[in-house]
C-alpha cells in the first residue's frame, strides 16, 4: 500500500471549481449542474494579485479519508486543488495517517499542518507559512461525543490581525441531534468568549440540519457566512448525492453540512474580516472516476476592513 501512496503527483483536475456514517433523504433531486459553483459578486473577474494579497482564502472540506475506494488518487485531487486555490487556511476533516503523510510531502515547505488527533481518522488544519503565523493551538474535547470527535483551536496572525481558527467535524447520523447541538453551544460560547481585537472564524463538517440550528440559535455576534453572502442556491448544498455519486446511497439526499460561522472583532481600530466570494469545489471527477470527496470543498475569500 505504501508503494501505492508513493506514486508521483499528477494533475488530476482542471483548476475551475466546478461521512463516512450514512446520511438521510433531503430535499428534492436538483436541476442539471451546468455552471460552476461561485457565489460572489466578482466571481466572474478574477482578483488582482494584489487584491488577492489583501484577502484571506479558505478552503473547508470533509476529505473521506475512510473511504478505501482510490485512496491515493483521491489524496492527489486535494493536493492538486489546494495547490491551485492556494487558501491561506485549509481546514479538513476526516484526515487518516496515510492522507497526512502523502500531504506532508507535497505542501510541507509551504504550508504549517496542525493534526486534532493521531489515531483512525482526525480533523487538521494547515496554514500558508508565508502569509499565517501560528502562534498557539489546542484541542478541544466534547465530552458528550460517541464518535470521538473534537474542536481544533489555532490563534494566528494574518497580515498583523489576531485570528482564531476553528475547525470541528460534528457528531454523525439524524439520531444524534441532541450531541450535535451540545457541539454547537460548546462552540458557540467559545466564539463569543474570544478577545475583542481577536476575530474568529469557524469552518467545518457540522452535520448540522436548519432545524438544530434554530433550535440552537446563533449569538447575535456570530454570523454564517453563506447567510452573509445572499444565501447564493449554487453554493447550498455542500452533501449532494443526486450529484456525488463516489458512495452508493439507495436514497439520495441533499444538505449543508459544511458551514463557515464568523465573529467579527469589535476593538476599535480593529481591522474587520468580511466574506467577499464563496465556491464549492471537488466537483470534476479524476481520471479513477471518483470525485476528491463525497463532499464538496467550500472555498471563501474574506477582505479586511
Amino acid at each position: 500500500m505504501e508503494q501505492v501512496w508513493a506514486v508521483e503527483e499528477s494533475s488530476e483536475i482542471k483548476t475551475t471549481s466546478c461521512t463516512r456514517d450514512s446520511k438521510e433523504v433531503g430535499e428534492n433531486a436538483p436541476a442539471s449542474r451546468e455552471y460552476p459553483a461561485v457565489c460572489s459578486d466578482d466571481a466572474e473577474n478574477p482578483s488582482e494579485k494584489e487584491d488577492k494579497d489583501n484577502k484571506l482564502s479558505l478552503i473547508s472540506w470533509n476529505v473521506d479519508g475512510l473511504d478505501p475506494e482510490e485512496q491515493p488518487a483521491r489524496a492527489r485531487g486535494l493536493c492538486s486543488y489546494i495547490i491551485s486555490h492556494s487558501p491561506d487556511v485549509v481546514l479538513l476533516q476526516e484526515l487518516i495517517q496515510p492522507y497526512t503523510r502523502f500531504m506532508k510531502k507535497r505542501l510541507a515547505d509551504n504550508y504549517t499542518f496542525i493534526e486534532g488527533g493521531k489515531e483512525g481518522y482526525f480533523i487538521g488544519m494547515m496554514l500558508k507559512k508565508s502569509r499565517i503565523t501560528l502562534l498557539d493551538s489546542q484541542i478541544v474535547e466534547y465530552p458528550t461525543s460517541r464518535q470521538g470527535r473534537n474542536l481544533l483551536v489555532a490563534q494566528v496572525l494574518f497580515k498583523g490581525q489576531k485570528l482564531c481558527l476553528m475547525t470541528s467535524h460534528f457528531e454523525s447520523c439524524k439520531a444524534n441531534a441532541e450531541n450535535r447541538k451540545l457541539q454547537l453551544r460548546l462552540v458557540m460560547k467559545r466564539m463569543t468568549k474570544a478577545p475583542d481585537d481577536v476575530t474568529v472564524l469557524f469552518g467545518g463538517d457540522t452535520n448540522l440540519r436548519d432545524a438544530e440550528v434554530a433550535d440552537v440559535g446563533l449569538p447575535g455576534c456570530v454570523r454564517d457566512v453563506w447567510e452573509q453572502l445572499g444565501e447564493p442556491e449554487q453554493c447550498r448544498y455542500t452533501w449532494d448525492t443526486f450529484a456525488n455519486t463516489n458512495l452508493d446511497h439507495r436514497y439520495k439526499s441533499r444538505f449543508r453540512f459544511d458551514r463557515l460561522y464568523l465573529r467579527r472583532a469589535a476593538g476599535d481600530g480593529v481591522p474587520r474580516l468580511e466574506p467577499s466570494s464563496m465556491a464549492l469545489i471537488g466537483q470534476e471527477k479524476l481520471r479513477c472516476g471518483l470525485y476528491t470527496s463525497d463532499h464538496w470543498g467550500v472555498y471563501c475569500t474574506f477582505s479586511a476592513l
